[in-house]
């Protein structure tokens, strides 16, 4: 009996200790909320980090990949069928307007060019005499006309031979650099057969195609930046050539021309892959803020003003966005401070506070000095009985 009684008072006194424990640590918690109580309101002060909002230049622009061209690509084909005699030029020869290309054996139209120059001597000789006798009216008018036709036709027979001679030298048509050459020395060629390539590298252009929605921002004679994948790292300036009249009626996309300024001429080459950025719309003297402030979907944009201590949200509207930065149309003043890292974490009349200003993400703007930092204040700890 005294044994059992012994056991009851152990198990009694550890179940004392143990809700003893238990009550001061739920003393002990209320001091994590404000005045002490289990019903005091939650003070927790979010650190966040702001940007005054400031005036600066955004724009917004597209880059479209094409491939760097000749202006102007001539090809060279052979006028009168024969054996080349000499060819004079390979790829790489730079010409000039005129310039002997290559040669066809012209012997045998040679000959027939001597021979019809002596039928053409002849044809003279005999309209001359048929001329006086026709005064003297010897012979027939229809005599007559007989052979002032025959020397006609000795005249255009002697003209065609001459022209078909010169069709045998091979001649560039415009001034450039020979990109192509089909054929050698000896090689028996056909009217209108392709022979040589020629391509003005004096200008070189790109062409890329440009959606109908952007491309009525863009205009003759509007600054271009181009780069290149075999010079990375590198830029280029052009200009645009031409903006086609119209679109392709599958596609949409209105072809557009841009000519390289010529200080890229020696080390841009045809055949390169190029990346034009065109400016679509700029504006210098825009409100800004990082992007990343803005939070909400296209259809309700929102932000988080800083003032005294709390968070206060403010619905915006917005315009162009770009490198990280977009342009506040309405909402948002100069001068206003706007909660750019921790927006996610607050509502509004959240209390805050600013940790680590941001260096401006903006171009000019200033960075806000850091507000004292709002503390919460616990209530009395009761003290362990």
């Amino acid at each position: 009996m005294i044994a059992d009684r012994h056991r009851f008072l152990a198990v009694l006194g550890f179940l004392a200790v143990v809700g003893g424990c238990a009550r001061d640590e739920g003393e002990a918690s209320p001091a994590r909320t404000k005045g002490g109580g289990q019903g005091g309101r939650n003070d927790r002060v979010t650190p966040v980090e702001v940007m005054v909002a400031k005036r600066g230049r955004v724009e917004r622009s597209t880059t479209l990949a094409g491939t760097i061209e000749p202006v102007r690509v001539v090809g060279v084909n052979a006028q009168l069928s024969g054996a080349l005699a000499n060819v004079r030029v390979r790829e790489g020869t730079a010409v000039r307007e005129g310039d002997l290309l290559a040669q066809v054996d012209a012997r045998e139209l040679e000959a027939q060019v001597r021979s019809a120059e002596a039928n053409l001597a002849f044809a003279q000789s005999t309209a001359r005499r048929s001329e006086q006798l026709n005064t003297e009216r010897i012979i027939t008018a229809a005599e007559y006309e007989r052979d002032r036709a025959a020397l006609s036709a000795a005249e255009a027979t002697l003209e065609q031979l001459k022209t078909r001679v010169g069709f045998a030298a091979i001649r560039a048509p415009i001034a450039g650099m020979i990109t192509e050459r089909l054929v050698e020395a000896g090689d028996i060629v056909s009217n209108n057969q392709r022979l040589f390539t020629v391509a003005e590298i004096s200008t070189l252009v790109t062409r890329v195609l440009v959606s109908e929605l952007e491309v009525g921002a863009l205009r003759a004679g509007h600054a271009v930046q181009v780069s290149v994948d075999a010079l990375p790292g590198e830029h280029f300036t052009g200009r645009i050539r031409r903006v086609f009249p119209s679109a392709d009626s599958a596609t949409r996309m209105v072809p557009v021309e841009v000519e390289l300024n010529r200080d890229a001429r020696g080390r841009l080459k045809p055949g390169f892959t190029a990346r034009s950025t065109f400016q679509l719309d700029v504006r210098d003297d825009a409100v800004l803020l990082p992007t990343r402030a803005v939070l909400g979907s296209s259809g309700a944009r929102n932000v988080f003003i800083f003032k005294a201590g709390h968070a206060e949200r403010r619905a915006v509207r917005v315009g162009l966005e770009t490198s990280g930065n977009i342009e506040i149309l309405d909402g948002v003043q100069v001068g206003d401070t706007v909660i750019v890292t921790g927006a996610n974490d607050v509502q509004e009349g959240s209390e805050v506070r600013i940790v680590e200003p941001l260096a401006p993400d903006v171009p000019g703007a200033a960075v806000p000095r850091a507000a004292p930092a709002l503390e919460s204040v616990p209530g009395p700890v009761p003290k362990r009985p």
